[in-house]
């Protein structure tokens, strides 16, 4: 039997054998918590015991579908007939909301869609594990990433006051993100808003919630009203060598033609833009990316998400029309 495993699996199951909370650090946590945050120990510590390390959770943190697919692998997963259709039918059900907070924003009602489509199937997946759970098992059992999530974990612990959520109950995803637009706690605290005026910030079943809070994360992050995401890009010449790809917009739309990149429509040559490479089956693919394509990145740090997002989108919006 153990021959038949692979040397990834033997890693990991030698990982979940042995793997243990770091019992001195939940103490830390708990203690410190407790002093910045003015509550009784005993609470954050009877809190804390109703949490329960998840193994598997280390497994897919490990092995991120952005950091081990292809664009063409990673584009099948989303790209669906299934996918689309069922964004056209939540674009009709919430046509005024998406309408108005589009209006308010200036982040396009098909990118919201884009959005929330790639992260929960337009709410109908929004994650099978106990937040706290996912959150314990990756501040105390994940060193790597310890102080990243000791920091949602903290705020989880606000958040779950802050807007009555159950504390213990609450699903979301391996990572600790919640609702239709899976937002981190410390994000939901930041960026989360309320469709109706002087409302809670429900993101795990309303919408509209999700919807506003969505566009007003992107404004937040930058989002440039009328102005590309990207534009697909030919090559007139064969070219050797690219500097190494960054996502943050350094050169102009002029720099890469001058080189050998065409876009495959009007594009201002003075708009500051940065060159995507992706993989797929046929080789690569190229892409001029500009600031609104890095504003997608901030939800999530992948080209390859970002495209997602925007292909989604471009195609819910096709089909609606």
């Amino acid at each position: 039997m153990i021959k038949s495993l692979t040397f990834t699996s033997l890693l990991f199951l030698s990982f979940s054998v042995f793997a243990q909370i770091d019992d001195a650090a939940v103490a830390n946590f708990a203690k410190s918590f407790s002093e910045k945050n003015n509550v009784p120990i005993e609470e954050i510590n009877a809190i804390l015991s109703k949490a329960t390390y998840q193994a598997d959770i280390i497994e897919k943190i490990s092995k991120p579908a952005e950091g081990t697919m292809t664009w063409g692998r990673y584009r099948k997963i989303f790209m669906t007939d299934e996918r689309i259709d069922a964004g056209v039918v939540f674009w009709k059900e919430h046509a005024e909301t998406l309408a108005k907070v589009s209006a308010d924003s200036g982040v396009p009602e098909h990118i919201i869609l884009g959005i929330i489509g790639v992260e929960t199937y337009f709410g109908k997946i929004k994650g099978s594990y106990n937040v706290l759970d996912a959150l314990y098992t990756l501040s105390f059992g994940y060193p790597r990433r310890a102080k990243f999530f000791t920091s949602e974990l903290e705020a989880y612990l606000v958040l779950a006051k802050e807007e009555k959520l159950d504390i213990e109950t609450t699903k979301g995803s391996y990572a600790g993100a919640m609702g239709y637009s899976q937002f981190m706690p410390t994000s939901y605290r930041a960026y989360a808003k309320s469709f109706e005026d002087n409302g809670t910030k429900d993101l795990i079943n309303s919408p509209e919630d999700a919807i506003a809070s969505v566009a007003n994360y992107l404004k937040v992050h930058r989002w440039e009203k009328g102005q590309p995401v990207t534009s697909k890009a030919t090559m007139t010449r064969k070219i050797t060598k690219l500097n190494p790809q960054v996502l943050k917009p350094k050169n102009k739309v002029s720099d890469y033609t001058a080189i050998g990149f065409k876009p495959t429509e009007a594009l201002n040559a003075d708009i500051p833009a940065t060159m995507i490479i992706l993989e797929n089956e046929n080789g690569e693919e190229h892409w001029f990316g500009m600031n609104n394509f890095y504003v997608i990145t901030r939800y999530n740090h992948s080209p390859l998400y970002a495209m997602a997002v925007y292909q989604l989108a471009e195609a819910i919006r096709l089909k609606a029309k």
